[in-house]
């Protein structure tokens, strides 16, 4: 194997970066490892990180806050643009990624490390999300992704690794789930999970971290009012707040009522299918949210375009082809369409239902005597025989073509 003197890790402390510190001295001739961990929401995840990095064989770990980037710079650029993969899937794991390897590449830089590892299987798509931001911005440094190299072939077979090199792990056999936690959703992979025929176990203790499930979540309803400020969400319940806030008051929310709950069963980038659960309550209520204010403040044309654009959008992000010019191009788009986008949204959160309760905006296109069904002087009814009569007139001259071919 090729030496390097200094390597930098992305590092979680979770089951494969824990392992790959001292993998890396052993088989890299004992070179320099600064490990480096990104914030974005993991909460007590990064409990005592610094001592299990250190005691395996870092010489030092950063722990970078990136929390308000990450919800400023790709969660509301995302949201703004409603993009879902695959319909469903809100992209927790997906704008993470860039913004954890770009704050990893300027360390590494900033370090004069020689390579840059990550603990990605060469199953997933995370592979190509860090190793993408990479070449973004540092195309010159070496990435060293273990999965691709060592014996290892399992989950099972990582754990004996740790247990030998008495490396302590927050999982078990037994609940050996692969997950990934920010502060906007927690996925769940794996164990009973691969199988798609297996109910996931929502009332199962210790399954769900982000809420409840729907059966489990209270008799009542309640109400929550979203305000947005072109496109971005800026206070709730008439109370504005900093960005970080918003999602975490909303994750709280969300979870006591069962929202947002996903069981999906996902077109990897590298071709195969995988099965997850996504846990996003915050999320799921500001995606709602924000599609009920546009459907009074865009017009036909721009949002049946932007639906278009929404599914680009998310292919982009889950790919992990975020510092494209196609993204910057498309947000770029995103952002003229939310110039009007602002208004309140009142929602009702019952059992893992949000209920459509009321929505207002100063930019609304909806005109109630227009649409009304009473008396209007505003709108002339027999002027729709004429449109009619153009927008059918290519239906009509088929029909009347294929008639003379019958005779």
């Amino acid at each position: 194997m090729k030496k390097f003197k200094k390597i930098v890790l992305a590092y979680s402390g979770g089951l494969d970066t824990s392992i790959i510190i001292p993998w890396l001295k052993e088989n890299y001739d004992d070179p320099e490892i600064i490990a480096v961990s990104g914030d974005v929401g993991q909460g007590t995840e990064l409990d005592g990180l610094e001592e299990k990095a250190l005691k395996t064989g870092a010489s030092k770990l950063y722990i970078e806050d990136l929390k308000k980037e990450f919800v400023e710079d790709y969660i509301f650029p995302t949201l703004k643009a409603g993009a879902k993969y695959e319909g469903d899937y809100l992209l927790g794991t997906s704008f993470a990624r860039p913004v954890i390897a770009k704050r990893i590449v300027e360390i590494a830089l900033k370090e004069g490390a020689d390579a840059i590892c990550h603990g990605c299987t060469g199953k997933g798509n995370d592979q190509v999300r860090f190793e993408l931001t990479i070449k973004a911005f540092a195309p010159q440094l070496a990435v060293i992704a273990p999965w691709r190299e060592w014996s290892i072939k399992s989950r099972e077979e990582e754990i004996d690794y740790a247990e030998a090199h008495n490396i302590p792990l927050r999982i078990s056999r037994e609940t050996n789930y692969s997950k990934d936690k920010n502060l906007w959703h927690l996925s769940h992979e794996g164990l009973d999970l691969e199988n798609p025929a297996n109910e996931p176990q929502y009332s199962k203790p210790g399954f769900l971290e982000m809420g409840v499930s729907p059966e489990q979540a209270p008799d009542a309803a309640e109400y929550v009012t979203i305000s947005f400020e072109k496109g971005v969400p800026t206070a709730i319940n008439g109370e504005k707040t900093d960005s970080v806030s918003i999602v975490e008051k909303l994750n709280a929310l969300g979870g006591k009522h069962g929202i947002g709950l996903v069981d999906l069963v996902e077109n990897r980038l590298v071709g195969m299918k995988s099965r997850g659960v996504y846990e996003t309550p915050g999320g799921a209520i500001l995606y709602r949210a924000h599609e009920v204010l546009e459907t009074l403040c865009l017009d036909r044309d721009t949002a049946h375009y932007k639906a278009i654009v929404a599914n680009r959008f998310a292919e982009l992000v889950y790919f992990g082809q975020w510092f494209t010019p196609l993204r910057e191009a498309l947000s770029a788009f995103v952002d003229k369409t939310q110039e009007t986008v602002s208004g309140d949204v009142r929602l009702k959160l019952y059992k893992g239902n949000i209920i459509n309760a009321g929505v207002t905006s100063p930019y609304s296109l909806y005109d109630p005597e227009i649409a009304t069904f009473d008396e209007d002087h505003v709108y002339n009814q027999a002027d729709s025989r004429g449109f009619i009569n153009l927008f059918g007139l290519p239906i009509k001259v088929k029909a009347m073509v294929d008639a003379k071919k019958d005779k």
